[in-house]
């Protein structure tokens, strides 16, 4: 089979994270390899003209999409997408639509707001703050800001833990303190911020793949080593930083105990209604955090998570008893399957879900 795998520079990526930044050491290509199918790498710029005319020349029989940001920005990657939908190539992961309604975390947020499903209140620099209250479907809008809550801040169109350090936890403060530092951190970064409520508690990612879609096994990111005081988050020295405290001391878990089946159920059905919501497909990731009740929280729907061998996607293949390169393989046959992704997707119902 003939592949275009599609990637980005890291210089064209705002946290300097993009996984596949050398083809001739990805992981990715080399499994695409040794599964026996022709690999034609192809570095993604804004410059879609010269995409399209390289895409004509080589003819590939699907692409293998591994583009996470274009021209500085996440949330310019579905420009690679809407090109190979208007060529009629089919391709790996989620479709144009999923990836532009996913592409804001705010609007993810009003969009789980409206089906009455559990996200933390957020606040804007110059907006309002919204939630829903003790995950239920009650949903009010300017309610008061809690002084005694603490929020951290968030990039809204950056993924991979853009500027998320210990110093973005705020608080408690007052609410004009939580606005003047969202102002702040967008002065210093050039892009939009939010701040959103803190769960201190348990951390989850559920990975979900395929057609009809299945739940790989979830995982916990185990926070034990970490000193008192220390605020427990996967920030950027955690994925992207070898020499960091928090790289070797956020490992993955996948052993639960009986009496967290009730929990693994709500997380699980919340996952498949996540990806019903925003119609997803190929694969993807549903973040949450646990509060101290043990009631869960949607923090992010991740249209286009790593897939490198040492991150979260691939630990849950391993756990189902999926190898690496058996895991590729299904995306690329999920995507042939597909075939050619019309721009205009038919509409698609939410499915309601209650977190209780």
């Amino acid at each position: 089979m003939r592949i275009a795998f599609l990637y980005n520079r890291s210089l064209d990526d705002p946290s300097h994270a993009a996984e596949d930044d050398i083809p001739a050491r990805s992981p990715v290509v080399a499994a695409l390899e040794r599964l026996g199918h022709r690999v034609v790498p192809i570095a993604c710029t804004l410059d879609l003209a010269k995409m399209r005319r390289r895409l004509i020349r080589m003819k590939p029989d699907v692409a293998f999409n591994r583009v996470e940001s274009l021209g500085g920005s996440d949330s310019m990657m579905a420009a690679i997408t809407l090109l190979l939908d208007s060529m009629q190539i089919p391709y790996t992961g989620n479709s144009t639509a999923a990836l532009i309604g996913t592409a804001s975390k705010t609007v993810v947020k009003e969009r789980l707001v409206e089906a009455g499903w559990p996200t933390p209140r957020w606040i804007t620099a110059n907006g309002g703050t919204q939630f829903v209250d003790d995950g239920v479907q009650t949903a009010e809008e300017n309610p008061p800001v809690n002084s005694q809550r603490r929020y951290i801040i968030k990039s809204d169109l950056e993924h991979a833990s853009f500027g998320l350090g210990d110093s973005s936890i705020i608080g408690p403060c007052a609410e004009a303190h939580i606005r003047n530092s969202i102002r702040e951190r967008e002065k210093s970064t050039g892009r939009r911020h939010f701040a959103e409520e803190f769960i201190d508690g348990r951390e989850f990612n559920i990975s979900i793949m395929g057609d009809p879609p299945h739940v790989l096994p979830p995982a916990e990111i185990d926070y034990t080593s970490f000193p008192a005081g220390q605020p427990r988050i996967v920030g950027h020295g955690a994925k992207w930083d070898p020499l960091s405290f928090e790289y070797h001391n956020t490992p993955r878990q996948f052993n639960f105990s009986a009496g967290d089946l009730p929990l693994i159920r709500k997380l699980t059905s919340l996952t498949f209604a996540s990806w019903n919501l925003f119609g997803l497909s190929g694969y993807a990731r549903v973040d949450f955090r646990c509060d101290s009740q043990q009631r869960p929280w949607i923090l992010e729907i991740n249209t286009n998570p790593c897939i490198s061998p040492d991150a979260g996607f691939a630990a849950a293949l391993q756990q189902a008893g999926i190898g690496y390169d058996a895991g590729l393989q299904l995306i690329l046959e999920d995507a042939i399957r597909r075939g050619p992704i019309p721009i205009l997707p038919p509409h698609r119902h939410p499915t309601t879900v209650h977190a209780s």
